[in-house]
């Protein structure tokens, strides 16, 4: 259970999409800091995770294949989700994302899990509606969870494009996100839908572990952006 170390208090992090763009960063840092962390992976996926590592060989779309590891955790780190979304792949998003946020929600249920950290996205764009949307309904699963639990907390992070290696297409759009931030009425909307580093969310989500908030906090695209 959590203790103390050079970080402050030790945190028992049970992670989904350890794997993945995201998740293999954000692992490795709560590693380096302290943490203890177990993985859900494929069974081809094992050697992906850093050393020290605990590995739980499962399937995301079913609690039931993971729920017993998550015991004795105290925050959820919710990554799972479809690589590269697009308009095309909505019934993916429907299938994996949503559903893995559903089954994860009943695995950190059963496991009184704390703090539930749920990776989300910008809300407020008119593009990726189906994308949009079923981050939404999983953002509602996730209240529904803090709201069945005594002192139960979450955090929801929400990037809209997350900059690092094999994803720097979107480096050629910033002249576009400078005028739109110059410009009153589209500042906002620029702001919330802002391009973000990949250290940017992995400094972010370590933060989301070793602060937990009280009832439930939002971290949008400018927040994101301080860390």
């Amino acid at each position: 259970m959590s203790g103390e170390t050079r970080t402050g208090t030790t945190r028992d992090v049970f992670v989904t999409g350890g794997t993945g763009y995201i998740g293999r960063r954000v692992t490795a840092a709560l590693l380096e800091r302290g943490h203890r962390v177990r993985a859900l992976v494929r069974p081809a996926s094992q050697l992906r995770l850093p050393l020290g590592c605990m590995s739980v060989v499962g399937d995301a779309l079913d609690a039931s294949t993971f729920a017993r590891h998550v015991a004795g955790c105290d925050t959820f780190l919710q990554l799972v989700g479809t690589p590269h979304p697009a308009p095309s792949r909505a019934a993916e998003f429907e299938r994996v994302d949503l559903v893995s946020a559903r089954e994860s929600c009943r695995a950190a249920n059963a496991a009184h899990i704390a703090h539930f950290i749920y990776l989300s996205v910008a809300q407020c764009a008119s593009v990726m509606r189906a994308y949009v949307d079923v981050r939404r309904r999983g953002e509602a699963l996730v209240h529904e969870f803090v709201a069945n639990g005594t002192g139960r907390s979450a955090t929801f992070v929400r990037p809209w494009y997350v900059l690092g290696p094999g994803h720097r297409w979107p480096y050629a759009l910033l002249p576009l996100y400078w005028l739109m931030e110059a410009i009153p009425s589209t500042r906002e909307r620029a702001r919330q839908l802002g391009l973000v580093t990949i250290a940017q969310m992995v400094r972010t989500l370590v933060s989301c572990v070793e602060q937990p908030p009280t009832g439930e906090h939002t971290i949008a695209v400018p927040e994101i952006r301080k860390a």
